[in-house]
């Protein structure tokens, strides 16, 4: 009798809403990116912490699905393809404004939540910063809009008359922002700035060896998806020609670079999944403000100041937020 009481007891509770509950299946999330597999690794943690802020525990109350265009963007439809297919409950889309746009023109009803620097309404994904509209919000990094005050620091960080070189890739979305930014910031330095363009590896090279040969005695390489994901090369041929260099990302001072300065990455992807997590609970995209940083990075390596001949003048030193001896 006691063993029929426990059959029953379990019957029931298989038949019971708390228990239909718990046997649904976990909710998947599409992670979209326009970059490697190595680059998502930087920032999935952070990304993750955002979700268990939100209530929810990636391999426990949710799934994560990673996919990386590798920087090859005709890859991308495919990998939205397959998420929609495998019935994501919301798509994450960073590394630019590609991914989200993408997204955005494959379904109109699965939530996108996108990760960028470059701005979201002039870029066509959204109608306000206020209220999205239709299924896109997400975190705009403002990325674009600090190159003014990055070379104002870098002209800080090395004083002189020789001139700063700007590097900037011609297909980012803010590219023409960018230039007059640093126009209009060394127009009221009163020094001088040499634009040098790239957009692939071997104009990146050229380009950082034509600035060094026109005499440029310092380099700011602007926010760009594509420059982030060439750091190790970027970094490299700063220290061959003995560039002192500014950059958006901390991550670059990590490897060598001399400093960064920008809104803080890791912190944008986990507010990324913060917000996703608000949408798996039954926020309406639409109605959900993109977020914007209220972190921002100065980053300087002492190391290769020291390598360079540099020395960083100390009001300079005292306003970093880090400092990698």
């Amino acid at each position: 009798m006691l063993l029929m009481n426990r059959r029953t007891f379990i019957a029931a509770m298989a038949a019971s809403p708390m228990a239909a509950r718990a046997q649904q299946p976990v909710p998947l999330v599409g992670f979209v990116h326009s970059l490697s597999a190595n680059y998502i690794e930087n920032f999935a943690p952070s990304f993750r912490q955002g979700l268990s802020e939100a209530g929810y525990v990636d391999g426990q109350s949710v799934s994560v699905a990673y996919r990386a265009a590798d920087g090859q963007y005709d890859r991308l439809p495919g990998m939205v393809a397959d998420l929609i297919n495998q019935k994501v409950a919301v798509i994450v889309a960073a590394g630019g404004t590609e991914p989200a746009k993408i997204a955005k023109a494959a379904t109109a009803t699965i939530p996108i939540v996108f990760v960028s620097a470059a701005d979201p309404v002039k870029a066509g994904l959204i109608a306000s910063l206020n209220r999205p509209g239709a299924n896109v919000t997400g975190v705009s990094l403002i990325g674009s809009t600090l190159e003014a005050k990055r070379l104002e620091t870098l002209n800080q960080l090395v004083p002189g008359t020789a001139p700063i070189g700007v590097l900037i890739n011609p297909t980012y979305p803010d590219a023409d922002l960018q230039r007059r930014e640093a126009e209009a910031a060394a127009s009221a330095m009163k020094r001088d700035i040499i634009v040098a363009t790239a957009s692939t590896d071997n104009e990146i090279d050229a380009a950082i060896d034509g600035l060094a040969h026109a005499g440029a005695g310092a380099l700011l390489v602007a926010q760009d998806v594509f420059f982030n994901s060439r750091r190790l090369q970027l970094t490299t041929l700063a220290a061959k020609h003995k560039l002192p260099a500014i950059y958006n990302q901390r991550e670059y001072v990590e490897i060598g670079g001399l400093a960064s300065y920008g809104t803080s990455f890791k912190d944008g992807y986990r507010q990324a999944g913060v917000l996703a997590g608000k949408i798996l609970a039954g926020a309406n995209p639409a109605e959900q403000p993109v977020t914007q940083p209220t972190k921002f990075d100065f980053v300087i390596n002492l190391k290769t100041a020291q390598a360079l001949g540099l020395t960083i003048p100390p009001l300079v030193l005292a306003r970093a937020d880090e400092v990698i001896e």
